[in-house]
């Protein structure tokens, strides 16, 4: 905890700013978007009320406007195979005006290995029109419409946002074109097996009102020069944060008032601490106090059409492994089509006759390439393995890049968030045989007219067999757990002699429907493990899968017990918190077991996968602890909500419920929560309690003498001062986060007067929540994008990869966006976390050995259990005094 007595960095909760005298410099700007192209961003302020019950969680990724601009949105997506039905998945759930899904095509068996909303009885059935009633369950919000005619300019033009996939190089660029010149956003999406491409169009003058989607920074300020240009410098306690090219406005700021509430101004990073501003010579003398904040600016950007951008071609890396992968691939993605066009068909799957023609094509593509499109050389091994897996169609590949779209066109639709520039290509050639001797034959990925062809195609049958006899154990049915399950039924997870056994103690909330998208309105209070599995069954009943209502931890270790682990092929993580996470990284340490790991939060998103004997674990390494705010700056010098809504929660906490309207809340939130703590009834008679309050009569307010400010948490600390102090006769509450306890009255409340007092605007019931509450922000897409990633580790494990390069690490960020692919970590060392020292075993006779024989064993092996302690205690295991001891006995 800092010593110092002022907290530097603070978040904003918005971005408005006031209105005032411009600070004389070019640097100054002032952005007016009253404007809005045709068919652009839709205007803000629609009268539509959003449910912040159900769209909670994303609320506090996107924000009110964002939302409202969304509400306005009409989306087609067009194709209606695996990847099709993932992006309409996401984006009803996103909360759009309306979705009209299009797909002129019949279900096939292929379909059916990732299109979840098919079914074998749907074979021969139009896609759009079988999947509409079943998508239309997921948001009553959102209108969903199936379309099956031809995609003319009339019909067009009653959308925002056009996304395309599985179509044609023709349709694309003809659509492309005309959506270009009408203003409407425009999107392709396709899926090739193991690759993948995505293309986004938002037109000519496209406005994003927030790049990043992080909150915004304030500091504050301790020295502001007379110069050109004016030189600030900020309190010393932390870097301020801020980058070159940001925004900023002042307030608070004695003597130098022409900056409070001047335009945002542009500044220069000089250091962690300073920053250069506009011409402050003429300006008054700086006399002390101020904050700075940092202004969310609007940002123009322009997109060309698809024709042009194929020519001259912008690409987003996705890994940069793979730094050549996507030139290259942007040339064999239209190889494909030319093949499509040629033969009516795509390349068989391991075709070598098909393989080679591709090459021909891919090379003549290349060489009519006239712009930057065009590549000194080929890489001939990658597009022969594009042709021979073009074919497939897998539903980890299609979550993926499903979720991107999905959050593209939530882009498209609210400016929220960097949008794709304008290329992004993406292989997980990794999952294949990692012996490239190994080359699948035709033979062994034909259709077999079965719901796995799609994915047959890629891997042939042999994976097919050992997906179906896989025992998983699936931790947590949530937004990620019902991804996951969504997942497995697709790839034929435990579709034969295994078992997917899926474990989560809550129970299904209005708000948990917006993401976790096996729930539906009339499951709510229901367990959500037992109803997920109820759903995934309907997507495909071969699943074997069994849900169960308990908690992980040692309190259920009668029931997760050696024998239960000793049968598992895996464990799969979908938590919402480190110290499970953590518990059941040791469970698969102890046992040997795989593990993926991942987690969510907001537009960000990643993914760890372990493996035994290969890679470090889960707690191999950690997250730096939260930041915290001192204590001094809590009780003394609040200057931001974040402290007052802290201030608010101890004194709700330790005082067991820890005037104008607000006023009355907190008396009315205050009132209620004694007579809970003392089992009186409550009231809601605002009137009858504003007369009790009109007599009462409150003593005239006198400050007391001799009363010391403390300006560091040491001198807090020294003076054995606290927050608050708990009455002897009354009990502590747990905050719980229901609208009707009035917990969440108060603490608005009390932190808004708190507020008052320190000049301190105040904040909503909505943001109130997300801080007292600890909610972590979440988004569809995000969760869609991450699950694809494990499944595609898990697709690794279930071949038995035992190469680290084989593995993939990842981190996303959807807002800017941004990916990140490493190998995991090994440590290459005597011993290592997942070696075991058997104490039995060392004994000729298999009996136990006694303590003087242990002793004498490392006595002469000293290195071996100094590695093994070092690297357990690195792990996370607790180093005993005793233990320590006899390490320093046996090392001498």
């Amino acid at each position: 905890m800092s010593s110092s007595p002022l907290s530097k960095k603070r978040r904003l909760s918005g971005t408005e700013t006031k209105t005032g005298s411009h600070c004389s410099s070019s640097n100054s700007v002032r952005t007016d978007l009253s404007h809005t192209p045709a068919n652009g961003m839709a205007k803000n302020g629609n009268d539509a009320e959003i449910d912040e019950g159900l769209y909670s969680r994303q609320l506090y990724v996107l924000g009110h406007e964002a939302m409202k601009r969304m509400q306005n949105s009409n989306v087609l997506i067009s194709g209606m195979r695996g990847l099709g039905v993932e992006i309409a998945k996401n984006v009803i759930l996103g909360g759009v005006r309306s979705v009209t899904v299009h797909d002129q095509g019949v279900a096939e068996w292929g379909d059916l290995s990732s299109q979840f909303y098919l079914r074998e009885e749907d074979l021969g059935k139009n896609r759009a029109e079988v999947s509409q009633p079943r998508l239309a369950e997921l948001n009553n919000y959102v209108p969903v419409t199936a379309y099956t005619g031809a995609l003319t300019e009339d019909y067009l033009t009653k959308f925002q946002v056009v996304v395309l996939t599985n179509s044609t190089l023709d349709e694309q660029q003809h659509l492309g074109e005309l959506c270009h010149s009408k203003g409407i956003k425009f999107i392709v999406a396709d899926t090739r097996g193991l690759f993948s491409q995505l293309f986004c169009d938002f037109g000519e003058e496209m406005i994003v009102y927030d790049t990043n989607g992080e909150q915004p920074l304030s500091a504050m300020i301790s020295m502001i020069t007379k110069d050109n240009p004016g030189v600030v410098t900020c309190l010393d306690e932390a870097r301020h944060g801020f980058e070159s090219g940001d925004y900023v406005t002042f307030t608070e700021v004695q003597g130098m008032t022409e900056l409070n509430g001047c335009q945002p101004v542009e500044i220069k990073v000089l250091g962690p601490y300073t920053f250069s501003i506009c011409d402050t010579a003429g300006f008054t003398d700086y006399v002390r106090g101020g904050i700075v904040s940092q202004v969310k600016m609007p940002k123009k950007i322009s997109f060309k059409s698809i024709s042009s951008s194929m020519d001259e071609p912008e690409f987003v890396m996705t890994d940069f492994a793979k730094f050549e992968s996507p030139g290259q691939l942007h040339v064999g993605f239209q190889a494909i089509h030319a093949f499509q066009k040629k033969h009516n068909r795509l390349p068989a799957p391991w075709s070598q006759t098909d393989g080679d023609e591709l090459l021909t094509l891919a090379k003549e593509v290349n060489s009519a390439q006239t712009g930057s499109a065009k590549i000194e050389q080929l890489d001939e091994a990658l597009i022969k393995k594009l042709s021979f897996v073009a074919a497939g169609d897998l539903a980890p590949i299609n979550a993926f890049i499903g979720g991107l779209a999905a959050q593209e066109v939530m882009k498209a639709c609210t400016g929220k968030f960097m949008p794709i520039m304008q290329w992004l290509y993406f292989d997980a050639l990794e999952c294949l045989a990692e012996d490239e001797g190994v080359v699948l034959t035709e033979e062994e990925c034909a259709p077999r007219n079965c719901r796995y062809d799609g994915q047959i195609a890629v891997f042939g049958t042999k994976l097919q067999d050992l997906l179906a006899k896989q025992r998983y154990f699936l931790v947590g049915a949530g937004a990620i757990g019902c991804e996951l399950l969504k997942n497995f039924a697709m790839i034929g997870l435990a579709c034969g002699e295994g078992e997917v056994i899926v474990t989560d103690m809550d129970t299904i909330e209005k708000s948990n429907l917006n993401r976790q998208f096996l729930f539906r309105p009339s499951d709510v209070t229901k367990m959500k493990s037992d109803t997920a599995a109820a759903a995934v069954k309907q997507m495909n009943p071969s699943i074997k899968i069994t849900g169960h209502q308990n908690r992980v931890g040692p309190d259920t270790e009668r029931i997760y017990d050696d024998d239960f682990f000793e049968s598992l092929d895996g464990v799969a993580n979908a938590l919402d918190n480190v110290d499970a996470r953590m518990y059941m990284d040791r469970r698969c340490v102890y046992y040997r077991k795989p593990l993926l790991e991942s987690g969510t939060l907001g537009t960000k998103g990643n993914v760890q996968v372990v493996i035994p004997f290969l890679t470090e674990s889960y707690s191999s390494s950690q997250d730096p602890p939260e930041k915290s705010i001192p204590i001094c700056t809590l009780k003394n010098f609040p200057n931001a909500i974040e402290h007052t809504l802290q201030v608010s929660g101890h004194v709700y906490a330790q005082n067991g419920f820890a005037l104008q309207e607000l006023h009355m809340d907190y008396i009315m939130a205050g009132a209620n929560l004694f007579a809970q703590t003392y089992s009186l009834p409550g009231s809601n008679d605002r009137v009858g309690v504003a007369k009790i309050l009109q007599e009462v009569k409150v003593p005239a307010f006198t400050p007391r003498s001799g009363v010391k400010i403390h300006v560091s948490d040491q001198e807090l600390q020294n003076s054995n001062s606290s927050v608050g102090k708990t009455h002897k006769h009354m009990y502590n509450k747990v905050f719980q986060d229901d609208d009707t306890n009035y917990h969440m009255d108060f603490i608005v409340a009390a932190s808004n007067l708190r507020a008052e007092n320190y000049d301190i605007p105040p904040t909503d019931r909505h943001k109130s929540k997300l801080i007292a509450g600890k909610i972590i922000p979440a988004i569809a897409t995000t969760t869609a994008a991450v699950v694809g990633l494990v499944c595609l580790e898990l697709i690794k494990i279930v071949q038995g990869h035992k190469k680290l390069e084989s593995y993939k690490n990842g981190f996303m960020n959807l807002a800017l966006p941004f990916f990140g692919f490493s190998e995991p970590i090994y440590y290459e060392i005597d011993w290592t976390l997942w070696d075991r020292f058997e104490v039995t075993g060392l004994q000729p006779n298999g009996e136990e050995m006694t303590l003087r024989q242990f002793l004498d064993y490392f006595k002469v092996r000293p290195h071996q259990l100094i590695s093994l302690v070092w690297h357990h205690v690195g792990s996370c295991l607790q180093l005993t005094a005793p233990l320590f001891s006899l390490l320093c006995f046996l090392s001498e």
